[in-house]
């Protein structure tokens, strides 16, 4: 089958399709599918560098954490999948090859609403996005959220998913464009950062948030950007507020005044999708599928699509990813 490779770590000239070797017939509950579309995540950029390895069991060298395509076989204890049935869903690692053999608890059906393009985009940000603020951050309807890196596919997805339950939702970006584009999903309030804003003065971001929310902070934060937001986080959060981290693309080292964290009573929580064993996974897809599937299924809320790319496109693809330019998803056809 051809797969994405990584020839040697380091830069995306060292991208190519290759031939590589067909995964294993499925046994049991693995389901083998034919894989039409994938999306690429800032992890794909960082084990292409040779910064974040794939958990034991998976390649090394074919990245791709989310897939949409149609059932090709079922392993003999498989229940709820049948070949030729359209699916999509997350995987630590493969999804950018023709063929990837997945666990049946980590998959989900297709809407009939969406077509394979669309249904790549969602996966890695939405589980994502619902496992951060409502299984780990425990948002509530009257509640607030602030979301960091607002035009990222995660947090366009943790945008709409806050919006559908009417929740005041905050957003950060370096791009004045990507804050305006932000407001057709719902964003209440969206806060220009790259002047410096939070790193010179991080407390004109709590008054801008203080202004427009009745004096009070957020209840809850996604960090999609890491350690140059973590003391205005800290001043921005009211009592017993929720800080989700997810990224780190603004580093991972910070030092913070401990006594904020202990008078607000506040929760710092660290998470990750990708290296969570499976059963863990299975989970937090259960829930999407219970909770988000039917908001795509109506319309509520849709995929965010930047720019969709060949196979034979994917060191184009990783440049375009690496440029900041995109707003949501960038999708490969496989």
């Amino acid at each position: 089958m051809k797969a994405v490779y990584i020839k040697e770590f380091g830069g995306a000239e060292n991208l190519e399709v290759r031939e590589v070797e067909t995964p294993q017939k499925p046994i049991a509950n693995q389901v083998l599918v034919n894989v039409k579309t994938s999306a690429l995540n800032r992890a794909d950029i960082m084990q292409r560098r040779g910064f974040y390895p794939a958990p034991k069991g998976f390649p090394e060298r074919i990245p791709g954490l989310e897939f949409a395509g149609e059932v090709a076989e079922i392993g003999e204890n498989v229940k709820n999948f049948k070949p030729h049935d359209c699916v999509f869903g997350i995987t630590a690692g493969g999804a950018q090859a023709e063929f990837l053999l997945t666990e049946e608890s980590l998959l989900a059906k297709i809407p009939d609403n969406l077509d394979f393009t669309q249904a790549a985009a969602i996966p890695e940000a939405f589980i994502t996005a619902h496992d951060a603020i409502f299984t780990n951050g425990n948002l509530q309807t009257n509640e607030t959220l602030l979301i960091h890196a607002v035009g990222s596919g995660v947090g366009l997805a943790a945008l709409q998913l806050a919006k559908a339950r009417n929740i005041k939702v905050f957003g950060t970006s370096r791009t004045v464009d990507k804050l305006k584009k932000s407001n057709i999903y719902g964003l209440d309030y969206g806060i220009y950062t790259e002047t410096d804003l939070v790193k010179e003065n991080p407390k004109n971001l709590l008054e801008v948030i203080e202004i427009n929310n009745g004096g009070k902070g957020v209840d809850v934060i996604l960090d999609l950007v890491g350690a140059a937001y973590f003391e205005v986080n800290l001043q921005s959060l009211n009592l017993k507020g929720r800080l989700i981290l997810v990224g780190l693309t603004a580093g991972r080292k910070t030092e913070f005044d401990l006594g904020i964290a202990l008078s607000k009573r506040l929760k710092i929580i660290g998470t990750v999708l990708r290296s969570r064993p499976t059963d863990e996974k299975a989970e937090a897809n259960q829930k999407f599928i219970a909770e988000v599937l039917p908001l795509l299924e109506s319309g509520k809320i849709v995929p965010n699509i930047d720019r969709i790319f060949k196979m034979e496109e994917i060191q184009k693809a990783h440049e375009y990813l690496e440029s900041n330019e995109s707003f949501g998803k960038i999708v490969l056809e496989i």
